[in-house]
C-alpha cells in the first residue's frame, strides 16, 4: 500500500467581470470596493474556484451542474452555501479535506490587508485547522482590471 493510497487532488477556477453596484466579496470577506463581482449568485470567486476543487477530487463535475445560473432559485445565493454543500457532499462520500489553497488575481483594491480575515474565514468555512489552507494574491499586472479571477486545489483523503 502506498502512502499515495486514496489521496486525490481537486482543481477549481473561476472568473467573473468587475461592475458597479455589486458588493465585493472574496472568500466569504466582503471587501470594500466600488465593484463587485457580475455573477447570478453573488460572485464570491474564490468559494466558487474551492467548491469547483472539491467536486473535482471525486470526478463530481462543478457547481454548474448542481446550481446552475439558468435557475432563478439560485439568484443572489451566498457562495457561503454553496460551498457547505459541497463540502457535505464530499463528506457523504466518504472523504475528508486535507488542506486547500488558493490565489486571486484582482488588480484593485488590493487584497493584502484582508488576507488574515480571508483566511480565517475560509479554515471555518473548509473546517480545517490553521495552517491548511494557504491563500495568495496577485494582479493581472493590467492584462485584465476589469475581472477577478480565483484558482484552487485541494487534497482530498478518501476512506
Amino acid at each position: 500500500m502506498s502512502v499515495l493510497d486514496g489521496l486525490r487532488v481537486g482543481f477549481g477556477e473561476d472568473a467573473h467581470a468587475l461592475v458597479p453596484d455589486r458588493r465585493l466579496v472574496l472568500g466569504g470577506v466582503e471587501v470594500p470596493s466600488l465593484r463587485g463581482a457580475a455573477a447570478h449568485s453573488d460572485g464570491d470567486a474564490p468559494l466558487h474556484a474551492l467548491a469547483d476543487a472539491l467536486l473535482s477530487s471525486l470526478a463530481l463535475g462543478d457547481i454548474g451542474v448542481y446550481y446552475p445560473p439558468s435557475d432563478p432559485a439560485f439568484e443572489n445565493m451566498d457562495s457561503r452555501e454553496i460551498l457547505s454543500r459541497c463540502l457535505g457532499t464530499l463528506h457523504s462520500r466518504g472523504a475528508e479535506l486535507v488542506n486547500a489553497a488558493l490565489v486571486v488575481t484582482l488588480d484593485t483594491p488590493r487584497l493584502g490587508p484582508y488576507r488574515a480575515d480571508i483566511v480565517r474565514a475560509l479554515e471555518n468555512l473548509l473546517r480545517l485547522p490553521p495552517g491548511r489552507v494557504g491563500v495568495g494574491f496577485k494582479t493581472s499586472e493590467g492584462l485584465a482590471p476589469n475581472h477577478v479571477q480565483a484558482r484552487a486545489t485541494v487534497l482530498v483523503r478518501v476512506r
